[in-house]
């Protein structure tokens, strides 16, 4: 088994129930080990609302392409169409494998650690809460400095953050 944080990242419909059914779903399958808070993220991209994003860790013992399987039909069953959709455009469900602890996977229509993973504050603040301490692989800096420097570069991409609507040993 092995750990690895997947991004969540909505600003249509209600991004909070999708998050919780997507995570629902996470723990059907394996193990959710900790979710982060909700956070409101500048977008972005064309004008659009703000984004609500967080990050869960999920335990996960199979291929990583069950994984990303697993993430494309939920973000399917949420509405999402790649096919008509807008680049960075507005989603009702965003579901991105970020990182793994101490893996790069270069395979078929997944990188891993994400190949932006490391320049974006709404994706690396919400995983800094969950594994400050793990290294990029391939930048050899933790996720918790790497969010420090995405913040400095860019302060006003996060918001405000909640605690997660759903506590995870509720579900």
């Amino acid at each position: 088994m092995f750990e690895v944080v997947i991004g969540l990242g909505a600003n249509l419909g209600e991004p909070a129930r999708a998050f919780t059914t997507a995570l629902d779903a996470f723990a059907a399958e394996e193990t959710v080990v900790s979710v982060s808070r909700l956070w409101r993220t500048r977008p972005l991209g064309p004008d659009q609302p703000d984004y609500r994003n967080a990050a869960a860790l999920i335990g996960w013992s199979r291929a990583l392409s069950n994984l990303l399987a697993i993430c494309q039909d939920l973000e399917a069953a949420a509405g999402r169409d790649r096919s008509t959709e807008e680049h960075w455009g507005p989603r009702v469900l965003d579901l991105d494998l970020l990182v793994a602890r101490d893996l790069v996977w270069r395979g078929a229509g997944l990188e891993l650690p994400h190949p932006r993973f490391h320049q974006r504050a709404f994706a690396l603040v919400p995983a800094a809460e969950l594994a400050p301490g793990w290294v990029h692989p391939l930048m050899g800096r933790t996720i918790g400095d790497l969010a420090e420097q995405a913040l400095r570069d860019d302060p006003g991409a996060l918001i405000s953050s909640d605690p997660f609507p759903i506590a995870l040993e509720n579900r």
